[in-house]
């Protein structure tokens, strides 16, 4: 039986999915040049990820197994559509820069994959909690990274200055830099890890 403690932990710890699962690389690599862009991102993941999860296990038993992956898909992009429209409306300029990665949200595997792996065979409170905890975990990974990218490659650090912008470093505002960055993330996190 899982513990609701370890449930919510999970996913920002043993199984995070940017460190442990290295899962969503597409939008953590893409939207993170920078801190605000990062946070955005992996809040629009959470909510995504806690509301579909208790959905799903809400309806666990009334889905047919010959089309729950298209189910899924279903309930997931209702709330992608949900997180689109809110933030084309109140943070407009969040949504320009984060752009196509918004509606990527309904094919990325930590959604799909947490559907199938718990929310399907959990009850709702659990799921909510899976979904928190892996949300959160996403979300802080995308920070972590997008805060390292901006301070290095700008001198700023959540859009308020560190240092003096010359010596900042092009390249972590660009896509090998994103590369770079999280390879050394996750040795570090690794190495914690041991």
């Amino acid at each position: 039986m899982n513990k609701p403690m370890n449930v919510f932990t999970n996913g920002l710890f043993r199984e995070n999915p940017t460190f442990g699962l290295v899962l969503g690389m597409c939008p953590t690599l893409a939207t993170t040049t920078s801190a605000v862009n990062g946070m955005s991102m992996g809040l629009a993941t959470l909510f995504v990820l806690v509301c579909s999860n208790v959905v799903i296990s809400l309806l666990r038993n009334l889905i047919p197994d010959k089309v729950h992956i298209p189910a899924y898909i279903v309930v997931i992009a209702s709330f992608v559509t949900m997180v689109q429209l809110l933030m084309q409306a109140y943070v407009p300029a969040i949504y320009e820069t984060l752009g196509l990665f918004i509606p990527l949200i309904v094919v990325n595997c930590i959604v799909l994959g947490r559907a199938e792996a718990f929310a399907a065979k959990n009850n709702a409170g659990l799921s909510a909690l899976d979904g928190l905890g892996m949300g959160l975990g996403f979300t802080l990974s995308l920070t972590i990274l997008g805060a390292i990218r901006e301070l290095l490659g700008t001198g700023t650090c959540f859009g308020l200055p560190v240092f003096n912008e010359q010596y900042g470093m092009l390249i972590f505002v660009l896509a090998p830099g994103a590369f770079l960055a999280l390879a050394y993330l996750m040795a570090i996190v690794n190495k914690i890890r041991k």
